[in-house]
């Protein structure tokens, strides 16, 4: 004859305890995963997504270092007639990113110095990107230059073609969102070359 269940109001108790912080974890795990963006919320157009983004949080894995920052300011790179774009020139090896799905980096070198660090938006085969510009550090500190953000996170080569994901080390998270009236566009960052219509455009956007 099997041996009698405790059953008792202190086991019971103690029980269900033990579920409910299973639970609770398993709760706790599926919060964080949720909060990071897809391949859909990118599948957007480049200029929704560059305003969407303000706010969220980029988030970089090293090792065991976790660093988050909020995106403070970004600039939309879109289609092939845009001549400030590197996909006016049309594909080659290096912005070959553009031209492929929505939610991964484009990561290239520029002045023989510097990584840029630009998020793919919109359908495939339809070239767009987000620079991202700014972020401000979790103690307040402010990353005002697309050179000095990827310098801090360590971000060069290795993330180019790779997908906005925790298994890569380097994706966006939701974040508080802000108010159009806190978003101020301008024209964008060094693209006098582009002619007057495209280097006027208003698609550089930074959170007030």
């Amino acid at each position: 004859m099997p041996a009698l269940a405790n059953t008792s109001p202190g086991r019971k108790q103690e029980n269900m305890k033990e579920g409910n912080e299973r639970k609770k974890g398993k709760e706790g795990k599926k919060s964080k995963t949720s909060r990071v963006q897809g391949e859909e919320f990118f599948s957007r157009d480049a200029v929704a997504v560059a305003k969407a983004i303000l706010g969220a949080t980029l988030v970089r894995r090293k090792g065991k270092k976790v660093i988050r920052c909020r995106i403070a300011e970004t600039e939309t790179y879109h289609g092939l007639r845009d001549r400030a774009s590197h996909a006016s020139r049309g594909k080659t090896p290096r912005n070959a990113p553009m031209f492929g799905p929505a939610g991964r980096w484009y990561v290239y070198f520029t002045y023989g110095m510097h990584w840029m660090l630009n998020l793919v938006t919109g359908a495939d085969a339809l070239p767009s990107a987000v620079l991202i510009r700014a972020v401000i550090l979790e103690d307040g500190t402010i990353l005002n230059g697309p050179a000095k953000l990827t310098k801090y996170l360590g971000v060069g080569k290795a993330f180019n073609g790779k997908e906005t994901s925790p298994k890569t080390g380097l994706w966006i998270e939701r974040g508080r969102s802000v108010s159009s009236l806190r978003i101020r566009a301008s024209s964008r960052v060094g693209v006098g070359y582009a002619g007057p219509y495209w280097s006027r455009r208003k698609w550089r956007f930074t959170m007030l």
